[in-house]
């Protein structure tokens, strides 16, 4: 089997998440300065058999989407365009950057290191992508 890939896409930063090849356990990746994301993507999709990709879908309480939605979708429409056979999913996000920050607390990481955003991102894509696997399952 191949690994599946999430994105937490953003403005500034996407953290960047991914299974094992038997699609079993999300793990965090890395986080990529979003300037340098199709660079990171060209090099993995290159080198690691990939499936899918799943890009979080960022949405208010009222089911509105976010600001960020208009920048994913143009991401989005790059994406089809450079990877046209590559399918992509999208996974509610809500509520991923506070469960990353409780996951971050409960975990015992120190103040210093949660002031760092890109640990966020990441463990906020490994949410997004956990919660694709567990409704992949259903």
């Amino acid at each position: 089997m191949a690994r599946i890939l999430a994105l937490d896409y953003g403005i500034r930063r996407t953290g960047v998440a991914v299974t094992d090849p038997f699609q079993l356990i999300a793990s965090g990746l890395t986080t990529v300065p979003t300037e340098d994301l199709w660079t990171f993507l060209d090099t993995y999709l290159k080198e690691e058999d990939v499936e899918r990709i799943v890009v979080g879908e960022p949405k208010q309480m009222d089911n509105t989407p976010s600001e960020v939605e208009g920048a994913i979708g143009k991401f989005l429409l790059e994406f089809s365009k450079r990877y046209p056979k590559m399918p992509v999913s999208r996974e509610d996000e809500r509520f991923t950057s506070k469960m990353a920050l409780r996951a971050m607390i409960d975990g015992g990481m120190k103040k210093k290191k949660r002031r760092q955003k890109g640990a966020l991102d990441e463990i906020s894509a490994t949410l997004i992508l956990q919660s694709f696997l567990s409704r992949k399952t259903l």
